[in-house]
């Protein structure tokens, strides 16, 4: 009974030092600099959350947040790294939706479950998608530009940001409500896909207002139809896909916070409260008037049941469009 005793204390004093070791973490956290994960090239819509998050993150607690750019494979490359670190807090990653809720039924082979390899911080920007042509386009509205990919007979292309993000599957939800025959050439990033929209090499593309809207400000494209149930106040002018005749077709790009699974929940706790005071400051505040986007921070929990439903959500779309990468 002694043994048993003395046994019954070490634990107890072993999971007692432990509590205190993580309560100590999260107290102390960040005492180095923190990585931020970015898995598109710099300059993409994800950038645009990314960037004044980690400004203010560093000026608020006194470590360096720094982006790290990690481009390719949809964003599965840069989001497999985060899953691999070590989960203390010190790695974290800023993504758009699709590495976590649309590529697991998009790829055939995954190297990592988003659902159980990360831990959700909270959501940062949500915004509607916007369908944008070049100029050199002769339509003017959305019965225009149907009729004019219907009479290309197959020879019409679209520009994504990359297989399986919300553009690209926002886009094929539109080919399969308006059964139109498009060819998708996907980018790696939103930047580089613009570019070729701008440039006229390719005729349209869906992207967030938070990418494109100084471009559409500046007539380098022309605003056709919006994914959001309501019109946008950055573009009062810009129909709906329901008011402009095209029902069914309702999509957002958002973009959240993430952790490596089994970071301590007090870190992500705290992680959770400067990203959201971060997010209620002029800066950020600034940013989300100018790309359209609500205050959508949230807690860690409620986050989690956004990710879920939205991984239920386009996991559907992506069996219903028959859309694959592989």
């Amino acid at each position: 009974m002694r043994v048993l005793s003395r046994m019954n204390k070490s634990l107890l004093v072993a999971f007692a030092a432990s509590v205190v070791s993580v309560s100590a973490l999260a107290q102390g956290w960040p005492t180095k600099t923190v990585t931020v994960v970015v898995p598109w090239p710099p300059g993409g819509p994800s950038d645009i959350a990314a960037r004044p998050l980690s400004k203010g993150l560093t000026e608020n607690l006194g470590e360096s947040f720094v982006i790290d750019n990690r481009a390719g494979g949809g964003g599965n490359i840069g989001t497999a790294a985060v899953t691999r670190a070590a989960p203390d807090g010190y790695t974290l990653l800023i993504t758009s939706s699709a590495p976590i809720v649309i590529n697991p039924s998009l790829y055939k082979k995954m190297t990592f479950d988003p659902l159980k390899d990360l831990v959700p911080v909270t959501n940062l920007l949500r915004a509607p998608l916007v369908l944008v042509v070049s100029p050199t386009l002769p339509v003017k509205n959305l019965k225009e530009l149907m009729a004019h990919i219907k009479a290309s007979n197959g020879k019409f292309s679209y520009a994504s940001s990359g297989n399986g993000t919300p553009q690209h599957l926002t886009t094929e939800l539109f080919s399969s409500v308006t059964k139109l025959n498009m060819t998708h050439v996907p980018y790696k990033g939103s930047a580089p896909a613009i570019a070729d929209v701008l440039g006229g090499h390719i005729p349209m593309m869906f992207d967030s207002t938070i990418a494109i809207m100084p471009h559409i400000k500046s007539g380098k494209v022309r605003p056709i139809a919006i994914s959001g149930a309501q019109r946008s106040p950055l573009l009062p002018d810009v129909p709906t896909f329901a008011e402009a005749g095209v029902a069914g077709i309702e999509s957002y790009a958002w973009y959240g916070l993430f952790a490596p699974a089994n970071t301590p929940k007090d870190v992500i706790a705290k992680i959770n409260a400067e990203a959201v005071k971060v997010m209620k400051q002029p800066e950020f505040t600034k940013i989300r008037s100018e790309t359209g986007s609500d205050f959508v921070g949230d807690t860690p929990e409620n986050f989690s049941k956004f990710v879920q439903a939205e991984a239920a959500r386009w996991g559907k779309v992506v069996k219903e469009s028959g859309a694959t990468v592989d």
